[in-house]
């Protein structure tokens, strides 16, 4: 195995057991909230908490990533998320529990800017979509696993010591990183950017493109539906189609497997026929993705809203490869990790208002509707912000 394969194969180790750690606390949830009398509002807080922590390190991660490499935050990454994901299930009331889920964010926002940074500098432009692309399978792939995994651990060992289970993967896969992931510098891709009188891009003048800020607010808006989707999916099934706990862990892994197809579909189409109109690839998933919450919310079936939710998760997830690979081609080397967290760190904006405002509208009308309705709106203006990305900045092929 080459070292840049190898190198995507442990980050992509890395990411699963991120979206593990990330996903069991929502199938935890209706045994938390019942033991610590949290309303739904509350629990959106503790959510919004994750994302506050993760989002306080997207730039400060990135340029660290950038100064000294990814590998010693990689794994220092992985081992201070894993002792917060134990640490969760000593939480005794609301207050400790939005603490403790912070310090994980902390944990997990250490990682991003590194692993994109990776990706970067080993992959040429037209591997990065693809390469993104199975990189970040592990997102869906980790949900799946985690909502049966989770589920079954809940009923034998209660919420507490799930998280306790949970946090050996993380320890494990640091130990990985640490043997195998590739010492010192390769040779790292070039990406020639340059501004408009021809001087390599600096951060003042990347901050300064449009590019750059419709990047940030197509993937802020994005966010807002994606966090929404992936944190109250399993308590929508659950209190609105009455499926069992049981069957839970089960239905809700269908809809992320169909995010994992997603994925590897529009990676390829990003990497081959759409490479240079990859920003309107994902406007048009995005838009599709807005048009299957809208058939969720309206099923009258079980069958129906899975296959709803199914072929959302199916255009959600397919956005990842070509978004981050057009990201990657906005800016020069040396800025990568950096720049993708500042993306991200717009990502995380929504994903910070997104469980807040979706608990809100289930506690005060005791019905999920509105909650896709805003996710729907969010999905809308991301494709908007790509379709004009594209059009303005990304007609060449190259962002500028």
């Amino acid at each position: 195995m080459t070292p840049k394969r190898r190198t995507l194969l442990l980050i992509w180790l890395m990411m699963a057991v991120a979206y593990l750690d990330r996903t069991n606390i929502t199938v935890a949830k209706l045994t938390m909230t019942h033991d610590l009398h949290l309303s739904e509002m509350q629990f959106g807080f503790v959510m919004a908490a994750f994302t506050f922590g993760y989002a306080l390190m997207q730039i400060p991660g990135g340029r660290l990533a950038d100064r000294i490499g990814s590998r010693p935050l990689l794994v220092t990454a992985l081992v201070v998320w894993s002792v917060f994901t134990a640490l969760t299930g000593l939480a005794t009331s609301l207050m400790s529990l939005i603490a403790v889920r912070v310090l994980f964010g902390i944990g997990e926002g250490i990682e991003n800017g590194a692993q994109f940074k990776l990706i970067g500098d080993n992959f040429a432009a037209r591997e990065r979509s693809s390469a993104s692309a199975f990189f970040l399978t592990a997102l869906p792939l980790g949900s799946a696993a985690a909502a049966p995994a989770a589920a079954w651990l809940l009923g034998r060992v209660g919420w507490h010591a799930l998280f306790f289970w949970f946090s050996l993967p993380g320890l494990l896969v640091a130990g990985l990183l640490l043997l195998f992931l590739p010492r010192g510098k390769a040779e790292v891709v070039h990406s020639d950017v340059r501004d408009k009188a021809g001087q390599e891009l600096g951060w003042g003048d990347a901050l300064r493109r449009q590019s750059s800020w419709l990047a940030f607010s197509a993937y802020l808006f994005f966010n807002v539906a994606f966090w929404g989707f992936i944190g109250w999916m399993p308590s929508y099934l659950s209190q609105n189609r009455h499926i069992e706990l049981k069957a839970l862990g089960m239905v809700a892994s269908v809809p992320y497997l169909c995010g994992f197809v997603g994925m590897v579909a529009l990676g390829k189409l990003g990497a081959g026929a759409f490479f240079g109109r990859r920003a309107a690839l994902i406007a048009v998933s995005y838009l599709l993705a807005a048009v299957f919450l809208c058939v969720t919310f309206t099923a009258t079936t079980v069958p129906r809203c899975v296959a709803g939710l199914s072929l959302a998760a199916f255009f959600l997830y397919g956005g990842f490869g070509p978004f981050w690979a057009v990201t990657l081609d906005l800016i020069p080397d040396g800025m990568r990790g950096a720049f993708t967290g500042f993306v991200n760190f717009g990502g995380q904006i929504g994903g910070f208002v997104a469980p807040i405002v979706v608990g809100a509208l289930v506690t005060h009308t005791h019905s999920f509707t509105d909650g896709f309705l805003f996710m729907t709106a969010a999905l809308v203006l991301a494709a908007v912000s790509l379709l004009w990305l594209q059009k303005t900045e990304l007609s060449g092929g190259r962002g500028r």
